[in-house]
């Protein structure tokens, strides 16, 4: 799924779009100061978002605080259960930062079909549209 997010948001036909991937332990607060839009992408575990993306959440919040202009965000979910339980973590925790969800979640339970893949791949392209147009 997210191989396929960022095929999409690196379309060649985007020409100023730079489009950079980390694993969420990977990533930090300067990363979200520098970052015009991003897109979260978690398994579920348990029922919630990963341990990787609440320690991101959690390491960044203060650091974040108010520096961090509103940024558009995606989101897309590899669900074992019906991934409700991630999304509505997330977008509560999304709320406080300022992320501004910007398209519907992907949320796949189970193995990702090809329309599914698809999906992500529009979710990368039209975020990365979406900034390179100013529409975000």
């Amino acid at each position: 799924m997210a191989d396929a997010v960022y095929e999409g948001a690196t379309d060649e036909a985007l020409e100023d779009t730079q489009v950079i991937v980390k694993q969420a332990l990977e990533a930090d607060s300067d990363d979200l100061l520098q970052a015009d839009g991003l897109i979260l992408g978690t398994p579920e575990n348990f029922g919630y978002m990963s341990g990787g993306m609440k320690d991101f959440l959690d390491r960044t919040f203060y650091e974040v605080e108010g520096k961090l202009k509103p940024l558009p965000c995606g989101i897309f979910i590899s669900a074992g259960n019906d991934g409700t339980g991630a999304l509505t973590a997330i977008r509560r925790i999304a709320k406080g930062y300022p992320f501004i969800e910007v398209q519907e979640p992907i949320v796949v339970k189970g193995k990702a079909t090809d329309s599914q893949i698809e999906a992500c791949r529009e979710l990368g392209l039209a975020m990365a549209a979406g900034l390179e147009a100013g529409i975000y």
